[in-house]
C-alpha cells in the first residue's frame, strides 16, 4: 500500500513540476538563474555557482539536476557522460555580450582583438603601448573551470595560452572588485556584471569599427564578442526539469533575461 501511495505522489509531483531542483555551474548565469528560481512557481529551486566545469562535473556525479554553462560541453565531457550511461541534453536559455573592463581612471577606452590577445598572452605589458598612461597592465582572468575563461581563450585569444603570471579569480565578482580597486587592471566579465566601479571597453575585430558591449549592440550583431548561455540536464531527468526550463525560456522568463542584463532569445 505504501508503494502505491509513493507512486501516486511521484506522479503528482512530476505532473505539477513540484520537485525540488538543484542548479549548479556558471557564475555568469548565476544572477539570472537566481532570479528565475525566485519567481518560479513549480517548486523549490536551489542555485549555486562555481563555474561551468564544476556544474558539468556535478551533473555527471548526480549532485545537481541542471548544470549551467557559459560554453558548450567539451568532447571529453560528453565522452564521460556516455561512459556513465548518461545522455546530456543541451538547451540555450539566453545570450551574453562578454565585456572587457578596466579601472575607470584608465584613459584607454577601446582595444582591438589583437591588442587584447597581446595583453592577455603577455606580449603587451604597459598601457602606454596601447595609447594609455605609463602604467603596468595587471591582467585578471577566471579560473580554468570557468566557461568564460574557455570562451575568452578560444574567441579572443585565438586559442593561445594566457600569460604565466595572470591573476586567476575564483568568481566574476572578484574580478569586478579587483579591477575597480587597481588602476592598471583589466579583466573580462558577463555583461550583467558591468557596474559603475569599472569601465567597459569598446572592442574591434577589424581594427576599424569599435563597438561597446550592450544588449542593443549584441542583438544587432555589431558587438563581436557574444556567446550563448546553456543549461544541461540528463535525459532521464527530463520530466523533473522540463517545467523549470520551459519557464526560463517562456515570455516571462525571457523578460527576466532582459531585466538582469543579458540578451533574450527573442
Amino acid at each position: 500500500m505504501k508503494k502505491i501511495i509513493l507512486a501516486i505522489a511521484l506522479i503528482c509531483s512530476v505532473a505539477q513540476g513540484s520537485f525540488a531542483q538543484r542548479i549548479k555551474g556558471s557564475d555568469t548565469l548565476l544572477p539570472l538563474a537566481q532570479e528565475w528560481a525566485e519567481s518560479f512557481k513549480g517548486g523549490k529551486v536551489t542555485v549555486t555557482g562555481g563555474g561551468s566545469g564544476v556544474g558539468i562535473s556535478a551533473l555527471l556525479a548526480g549532485t545537481t539536476d541542471i548544470a549551467t554553462a557559459s560554453r558548450k560541453m567539451k568532447f571529453d565531457e560528453k565522452l564521460k557522460f556516455k561512459q556513465a550511461g548518461k545522455s546530456p541534453v543541451e538547451k540555450i536559455v539566453a545570450y551574453d555580450a562578454l565585456a572587457v573592463v578596466v579601472n575607470p581612471s584608465n584613459n584607454v577606452s577601446q582595444l582591438t582583438r589583437q591588442q587584447l590577445e597581446d595583453i592577455f598572452t603577455g606580449k603587451i605589458t604597459n598601457w602606454k603601448q596601447v595609447g594609455g598612461a605609463n602604467l603596468e597592465i595587471v591582467a585578471y582572468s577566471r579560473e580554468t573551470s570557468s566557461g568564460t575563461y574557455e570562451f575568452f581563450k578560444e574567441h579572443v585569444l585565438n586559442n593561445k595560452n594566457y600569460k604565466k603570471n595572470i591573476l586567476s579569480m575564483p568568481a566574476t565578482g572578484a574580478i569586478i572588485q579587483s579591477v575597480s580597486q587597481t588602476k592598471g587592471a583589466i579583466g573580462y566579465v558577463g555583461l550583467a556584471y558591468v557596474e559603475k566601479g569599472v569601465k567597459a571597453l569598446k572592442v574591434s575585430y577589424d581594427g576599424k569599427k569599435f563597438v561597446a558591449p550592450s544588449v542593443q549592440n549584441a542583438k544587432n550583431k555589431s558587438y563581436p564578442v557574444v556567446r550563448p548561455l546553456f543549461m544541461y540536464y540528463d535525459k532521464k531527468d527530463a520530466a523533473k526539469v522540463t517545467s523549470f526550463l520551459n519557464y526560463a525560456t517562456s515570455d516571462q522568463g525571457q523578460k527576466t533575461v532582459d531585466k538582469v542584463g543579458y540578451i533574450s532569445l527573442k
